[in-house]
């Protein structure tokens, strides 16, 4: 039977063309490589290389043998380092759901200087406001959700990132913009911008609005936040965004922020992690950066 052994003497035997130099590369005796070469000669009833050669000349059965030998054995070197890389944590998948829309000004940048460093980790990016991140993380189609709206599931870690608040953005002059924080019914007479996704994934509405049973006078959509600062600029209604959002675009430092209640609307993004993988290497370095990225940008 044809065996792994064999394949890697037929390449030692061309790579130095003798047999006592082959023996020495595998670390071997000279006896037992001959040995080794007979019995794989007598089951096939062939000859693998002309004996009185110098170098050694392959017959047209042992250039078969090396050609499969040069096929397999850089495969079988790579799987095995893969699988070591897997062991140690160096090598594996990492698909991200995010359920925030203004996550990605700061993800993707930070994403880029991971991917130089974790070289073989396939990374992927999907926008979830619209799926259920958490449970496709628990199905493993997903290694990690960033999420404002953790679920209990035996199955599922969180990893708080920050706390933040959540601010009214209105225009300059606005009839509220004097207003140290404002009440649900503030917002009945008001155009509410905000991102195309389910109510119950918006604190605003989920935390703030509902629990009064009210509503604002209008809902416009937009995907894009610079889009909806543009908007409030331009008098076409008012949002809710985080306050550390809003800090960090200086040419809409003139817009009035309010909080919403007297004690604010706060909320924790979390990053989570199946448990059967959170603690591989690759993922707690990502929740690392992602963390050091986050309390970084806060203090800009």
């Amino acid at each position: 039977m044809l065996e792994l052994k064999h394949l890697k003497t037929i390449q030692a035997l061309a790579q130095k063309g003798s047999v006592n130099k082959a023996a020495d590369a595998l670390f071997m005796t000279q006896s037992a490589l001959s040995h080794q070469i007979k019995q794989l000669e007598s089951t096939y009833d062939l000859k693998l290389f002309e004996r009185k050669s110098n170098p050694l000349i392959l017959t047209s059965a042992g250039k078969t043998l090396l050609k499969t030998a040069q096929e397999v054995l850089p495969k079988l070197a790579q799987a095995e380092a893969t699988l070591q890389a897997f062991a140690k944590g160096e090598q594996g998948r990492l698909f991200i759901g995010v359920e925030c829309h203004t996550c990605f000004e700061w993800l993707l940048p930070m994403v880029r200087l991971y991917q130089q460093i974790w070289l073989d980790v396939d990374l992927d990016i999907t926008n979830s406001l619209n799926q259920s991140a958490l449970q496709n993380l628990i199905e493993r189609k997903l290694d990690l959700v960033i999420t404002s709206d953790p679920i209990e599931s035996d199955q599922l870690n969180y990893h708080s990132l920050f706390g933040f608040e959540l601010r009214l953005l209105v225009p300059v002059n606005h009839v509220l913009a004097k207003k140290q924080w404002v009440e649900p019914s503030d917002l009945t007479r008001e155009t509410l911008i905000c991102y195309p996704v389910s109510e119950n994934k918006l604190d605003v509405f989920k935390r703030f609005l509902n629990p009064a049973g009210l509503k604002p006078k209008a809902i416009r959509h937009s995907e894009m936040t610079m889009m909806m600062m543009q908007l409030v600029e331009s008098q076409r209604g008012v949002c809710v965004l985080p306050k550390w959002l809003v800090d960090s675009q200086p040419e809409f430092a003139h817009l009035p922020t309010i909080k919403l209640g007297k004690e604010g609307l706060w909320s924790t993004l979390y990053a989570a992690t199946h448990v059967a993988s959170e603690n591989q290497p690759y993922i707690v370095d990502f929740i690392d950066k992602m963390a050091n990225k986050i309390e970084h940008h806060n203090k800009r």
